[in-house]
């Protein structure tokens, strides 16, 4: 943990009075979840403060805002869980009408090589990349105008950076439709239907400037706690592709997809457009005072953008070296590697849905130099995203051929595209775990709204391993010597970035975080061995009740074996704490390798 003096340092006093005021007279008020201090400076222009020493009306305020953060959060993670599960649900049923009405033939691989685009956009301006620079700026702007800074400081940083993001987004867009031929031929060079994929391509290039626009205004809304609308993007995205395929799939082909890409790039903006017009109407402290402007905002930071967007796109590269690979194999096996990955990376997705929420909170106590409440939120965060994906990992394991039936095996989908997709989804959820650490760790690196070229870095040798075991286990495993090689890198990333914690991110404590990892890991394994052996037993009864016992099983012995090795984050033993914490001596706790021995 960094000590140095410009860090609030916690104290045996309450939270709410330990801490150091800022160098600048007044009051400093943090928004709901995040830390709030209240001091004088000097007066003297020295930048010195004085520490607050007894609590008065603010730290009482202070104090409840603290008490109430938590309720905040977890309804603001409610909203999000909610929202995020119907766009998984569409999720799922757009690659059930894509396997129903185009199977996982020839057709179906040229979509999914131009299917590249918007995931990669999504990656880049939504999910990861734009997000990561956008919400720590966006946190220090609402920090600045909270501490009485001159001219409203959000808008400026609006004004200052979007016309110049949106200038990007229309060029990069235009480049890829006009580079069609050479990306495909690049991405797939053993794809048979090539035309097919540059038609997809070109109408997929629109949604880099609808998803540029889309992550922009789902990175302010974050920023300022309003989860509800960028949680919803999906919905209608999903809902856009949904729609264009059943509508002009008979005339269009596959090609329709490809229009619903663009249709539901659209629809993400104009979910989202009202909410921030709204707040960017909004005048804290009485508007902006008379004779100032924006000249102070925060410029655009090119270094910052760089080192994000080049962890994002390192990081989606993978997909790529996943087709490239697998386009010289039989038709059908990207769309084997696609379906396996959608449904894989679901429980992913939704354990990293608290890490979404939180992130501003974290950007937010870094802006407030509170760099204890920031490491203590991250490890949390791991903590819980771990259990989840843990679970949902152990599940996918124990019934991957039941969920793979009941999802897809109907229309042109075959038995045998199960059977290929059940075995690589399974090799697939063995990198959950890093992904999910990958995702949580690198908000870190980025929080504090500094250029950090670690993340790159890391993952770079990340991808780098993805290509070295991709290319030696294609041959003899084909599409699941691929996976392997998926959860093979991204495990090694997650290491990497975990080991580098410290002076470059938020100085997390690296034994303690091995221990939240652990410990899930321990249950996850005995819980997929337990569930598979209770799906098989019941498989005569159907692919449904098959995955019903076998899910059902997994979780059980999951959180049985959870409670008992400690794992921090599982519900149940968030409930008892109170209860537990009376009676000390009534707990049982198995104490596992590494425990928190490094506070």
């Amino acid at each position: 943990m960094d000590h140095s003096p410009r860090l609030g340092a916690r104290t045996g006093t309450p939270p709410a009075v330990a801490r150091t005021a800022p160098p600048s007279t007044g009051t400093r008020t943090a928004a709901a979840g995040t830390a709030t201090s209240t001091g004088t400076g000097t007066g003297t222009g020295t930048g010195t403060a004085t520490p607050v020493t007894a609590p008065g009306p603010d730290t009482a305020a202070a104090a409840e805002e603290r008490r109430s953060s938590g309720g905040f959060l977890a309804r603001a993670a409610l909203v999000t869980a909610v929202l995020s599960v119907a766009g998984s649900v569409l999720g799922l049923v757009r690659d059930q009408a894509l396997a129903r009405l185009f199977g996982a033939g020839g057709e179906t691989d040229a979509f999914l090589v131009a299917w590249t685009v918007p995931e990669f956009a999504a990656t880049l301006l939504i999910e990861d990349g734009l997000a990561f620079a956008l919400v720590p700026m966006f946190s220090l702007a609402l920090a600045r105008r909270a501490r009485g800074a001159p001219g409203d400081q959000v808008r400026a940083l609006v004004a200052s950076t979007l016309p110049r993001l949106l200038l990007a987004f229309a060029a990069v867009g235009a480049l890829v439709a006009a580079a069609a031929p050479v990306l495909v031929r690049t991405l797939a060079p053993g794809l048979p239907d090539q035309a097919l994929a540059v038609d997809c391509t070109r109408l997929t290039a629109t949604c880099v400037v609808s998803f540029g626009l889309a992550g922009y205004c789902s990175a302010a809304l974050r920023a300022h706690r309003r989860f509800l609308a960028p949680a919803a993007i999906y919905v209608a995205y999903n809902t856009g592709i949904i729609t264009a395929m059943f509508v002009l799939g008979g005339r269009w082909g596959v090609r329709s997809a490809a229009v619903g890409v663009a249709v539901g790039g659209v629809l993400m903006v104009v979910a989202q457009l009202p909410s921030l017009l709204g707040q960017l109407r909004r005048r804290d402290g009485g508007g902006r005072p008379p004779g100032t402007g924006d000249g102070d905002a925060r410029p655009l930071a090119l270094a910052l953008f760089a080192t994000v967007l080049l962890f994002a796109l390192c990081r989606q590269s993978q997909v790529l070296i996943e087709r490239f690979l697998a386009s010289g194999l039989p038709s059908g096996a990207i769309s084997h590697l696609n379906y396996a990955q959608k449904v894989a990376q679901i429980p992913m997705t939704l354990s990293l849905m608290l890490c979404t929420v939180t992130f501003p909170v974290v950007a937010r106590a870094l802006a407030d130099g509170d760099t204890e409440r920031a490491r203590d939120r991250v490890e949390r965060d791991v903590a819980l995203a771990a259990a989840l994906v843990l679970l949902g990992a152990a599940t996918v394991v124990a019934c991957a051929p039941q969920i793979v039936r009941l999802l897809f095996q109907r229309g042109a989908f075959t038995a045998a595209d199960t059977a290929a997709t059940a075995g690589v989804m399974r090799v697939y959820a063995l990198g959950l775990l890093g992904q999910t650490v990958v995702g949580a760790l690198a908000r870190s690196y980025f929080s504090a709204g500094r250029a950090s070229w670690y993340p790159f870095g890391a993952m770079a040798v990340g991808v780098t391993a993805t290509a070295a075991v991709g290319a030696a286990a294609v041959g003899p495993w084909g599409v699941t010597g691929i996976a392997a090689a998926n959860a093979a890198g991204i495990t090694v990333t997650a290491a990497l970035l975990l080991a580098g914690t410290g002076p470059r991110s938020v100085p997390v404590r690296v034994r303690r975080v091995l221990g939240d990892l652990g410990r899930p890991l321990l249950a996850a394994a005995v819980a997929t061995g337990a569930g598979a052996l209770a799906a098989d037993r019941v498989a005569d009864g159907g692919a449904a009740l098959s995955l019903a016992v076998g899910a059902a099983t997994v979780g059980g012995v999951f959180v049985a074996l959870g409670l008992a090795l400690g794992v921090r984050g599982l519900l149940p033993v968030r409930f008892l704490h109170p209860v537990t914490r009376r009676l000390p001596h009534g707990r049982f706790r198995f104490r596992f390798p590494f425990h928190d021995h490094d506070r």
